[in-house]
């Protein structure tokens, strides 16, 4: 029961055997409720026909009891004696008596009429006149019984009908509707039922199997590709999509672009482990060629060199570590960051910077945000860096409400990014300008950082040409909630 087609064969299975099982009773109790309707109506005309004879004083031995074996007929007088009883009925179960042998009674003789038969004032019998008995219009009592005609035992469908005498006298006409055809009718069908539903059964658990092997195909597929791609740790891939339009299809298309995705995010971090051993490899072999120097010959030591290549070393682990935390999904806190401030406190601590930064932060308005005050004093922090490597004369910081938002813009004048490269800058470990030095370009994380970080708080940070000329870094954070 592991495989998902024996469940979805099974499953049909059960769920058409319940609605065949439930759909077959249901046929059987309403054809068996017709067909006893049918004997119930049959044994009722039988018995008002007879009660209706003895009602005009017909005598017993005169009243017309035709079609005997069909309709057994036995008619019992206020005492539950038999007085009449058709005459091959040898045995008789379900009425009020279960004696065939009629007693000695009164004979039945007609008064005297005091009019027509048929005067027109009569009111259906309900009501006795002179010289003539009435039928009870009352619904029939019904039961079942059995009766023994000439030898043969059958079951049956008896209706009682009550009949007054002319002579007061009142009886009850037991008369018999056969059940033959009505249990012949319900086996039948019964029988049909219990021979048709295992074979229907079967064909419906060997079509959902085939239907659902069948839909399941492509499925096997993308597992046995998916496991050959696993084993092979070949990210270039895919697994196939069917032509249908179908869940499966969908379930191959998303397979295929998680795996794509999967691709390019090993990819980078190939690529991010090349760089950053390539960025590592540099001030580390500095420093130990400093150090050997200063072994040899210790008049020789560069330490502020030396320095400067600890420094470096110290900052690039910095920015690899806050790299690798944002890319294990890491969130910033909840508290709340006012920009103004913070772009001030930045600037303010920047005294030996080439170039002065001019601040566009007005200390009368709240420009809150939630966040972390390291992380953004940190995107802060780059932008600026940035802009003091590439500005000719000016370097310039702004913050101001963006609708919904707040707004910190850094500005330069120096050459401006190319509208081609506006997105490349932000990738790890990218430097436009290749034939500056290593120690002044820094590694190429700064902006990378930056954005990352921005996207971590729900912004976005994006680059343009400022209106006079240079860089214009463009970060938008959502304000305080």
């Amino acid at each position: 029961m592991r495989s998902v087609r024996a469940r979805a064969a099974l499953g049909a299975t059960l769920v058409v055997a319940v609605a065949l099982v439930g759909a077959g009773l249901a046929v059987l109790l309403v054809l068996r409720a017709n067909l006893i309707g049918q004997a119930d109506l049959q044994a009722e005309v039988v018995a008002r026909e007879v009660a209706g004879e003895l009602a005009t004083g017909t005598p017993y031995g005169e009243v017309e009891l035709d079609d005997e074996e069909d309709h057994p007929v036995q008619v019992t007088d206020e005492e539950d004696r038999v007085v009449l009883v058709s005459k091959d009925l040898r045995a008789v179960t379900g009425t009020a008596t279960s004696g065939v042998t009629p007693v000695p009674a009164p004979s039945v003789t007609a008064s005297p009429s005091s009019g027509d038969d048929d005067d027109d004032g009569d009111d259906g019998g309900d009501t006795a006149r002179p010289g003539r008995g009435q039928v009870s219009n009352d619904d029939p009592d019904f039961s079942d019984g059995t009766a023994t005609v000439d030898r043969t035992t059958a079951d049956y469908r008896f209706a009682a009908v009550e009949a007054t005498t002319p002579d007061g006298v009142t009886l009850t006409v037991h008369a018999g509707a056969p059940l033959a055809a009505e249990q012949e009718a319900v086996g039948t069908v019964r029988g049909a039922m219990l021979t048709g539903l295992p074979v229907l059964l079967l064909v419906v658990a060997g079509v959902t199997w085939l239907v659902t092997r069948r839909a399941l195909r492509p499925v096997e597929g993308i597992r046995r590709e998916m496991a050959a791609i696993t084993a092979s740790e070949d990210l270039t891939r895919r697994v196939p999509e069917p032509d249908s339009r179908d869940e499966i299809a969908a379930l191959a298309r998303t397979t295929n672009e998680t795996l794509t995705a999967l691709e390019a995010s090993v990819g980078r971090q190939r690529r991010f482990v090349a760089d950053a051993s390539h960025e590592l490899r540099s001030p580390i072999a500095s420093l130990r060629t400093q150090l050997e120097v200063a072994e040899a010959h210790p008049e020789l030591l560069d330490l502020p060199g030396a320095v400067a290549d600890t420094v470096r070393l110290q900052a690039l682990a910095a920015d690899l570590l806050l790299l690798a935390r944002l890319d294990a999904g890491e969130r910033p806190g909840g508290g709340t960051v006012e920009l103004g401030a913070l772009v001030r406190e930045e600037v303010s601590q920047r005294a030996g910077d080439r170039i002065a930064v001019a601040v566009e932060a007005p200390e009368g308005e709240a420009f809150e945000v939630n966040g972390s005050r390291g992380q953004l004093a940190r995107v802060v922090g780059n932008l600026l860096d940035n802009a003091q490597r590439h500005a000719g004369t000016s370097v310039a910081v702004s913050v101001a409400a963006d609708g919904r938002g707040v707004r910190v813009e850094v500005r330069d004048d120096g050459d401006g990014v190319p509208e081609e490269e506006r997105e490349r800058i932000f990738e790890r470990f990218v430097r436009l300008d290749d034939a500056r030095s290593r120690d002044d370009g820094g590694a190429g994380l700064g902006l990378a950082i930056a954005r990352d970080v921005a996207a971590r708080h729900g912004g976005t940070l994006t680059v343009h040409r400022a209106d006079g000329g240079g860089a214009a870094f463009l970060l938008r954070l959502p304000r305080r909630s």
